[in-house]
């Protein structure tokens, strides 16, 4: 399942937008990129995702195999977490300096169509903009993936130390990537539909 999720994220490039219609934003400084960081990790989102992630891995009895009972949990709860702070630093902050990518998403928006930008949103996982203009392959959400998922076997427990693990975590982490690109492209507009259709919204 994990592997068709990564296979997900590859085959969204052929149904990724001509990027010379998403708006460009100037280039971003290295404080930016690590702004942009913060800002990425220290969010409910990131605990959402760690706590969804570990109660994924406890009820599939899946890497990482800290144990059967939800004492476990806590545990799963915290390597989720701390998986998604490095995967986090190395990409938008030291990858993305070294090799001067922008790796702040840009949504496409409601003048598309809805497949278009779900292609569009998953593709950002392989496919970036450089600081210079223009796109290219996106190293900085790879590596940054790889390096969190080597520095998993810290604390990982003994029996997730393997190599497969980590090519099992590495492939996790970039398709995760592209489908949480999905929250910042469709969320405005939920919002705008929860806002229209408020049993007590008044109109003036």
């Amino acid at each position: 399942m994990r592997f068709l999720l990564l296979l997900s994220a590859f085959a969204s490039l052929v149904l990724a937008r001509d990027p010379a219609t998403v708006t460009p934003q100037p280039s971003p400084s290295v404080r930016e990129k690590w702004d942009h960081f913060t800002r990425e990790t220290f969010a409910p989102f990131t605990l959402a995702a760690g706590g969804f992630n570990a109660t994924f891995s406890q009820l599939t009895q899946s890497a990482p195999l800290y144990g059967r009972n939800w004492k476990a949990y806590p545990d799963r709860f915290g390597a989720s977490v701390a998986d998604n702070v490095s995967q986090n630093f190395f990409e938008d902050f030291v990858l993305a300096s070294a090799l001067r990518e922008d790796t702040r998403y840009v949504r496409l928006g409601s003048s598309h169509r809805m497949w278009m930008r779900v292609g569009y949103a998953l593709s950002r996982a392989v496919i970036v903009r450089r600081n210079e203009g223009g796109e290219t392959f996106n190293l900085a959400n790879v590596g940054g993936s790889a390096i969190s998922a080597a520095l998993s076997n810290l604390y990982y427990p003994p029996a997730s130390r393997t190599p497969s693990g980590a090519l099992v975590n590495w492939s996790t982490n970039i398709a995760g990537s592209g489908l949480a690109n999905l929250l910042p492209e469709f969320w405005p507009d939920f919002s705008a539909w929860l806002t229209r259709h408020q049993p007590f919204h008044r109109r003036h």
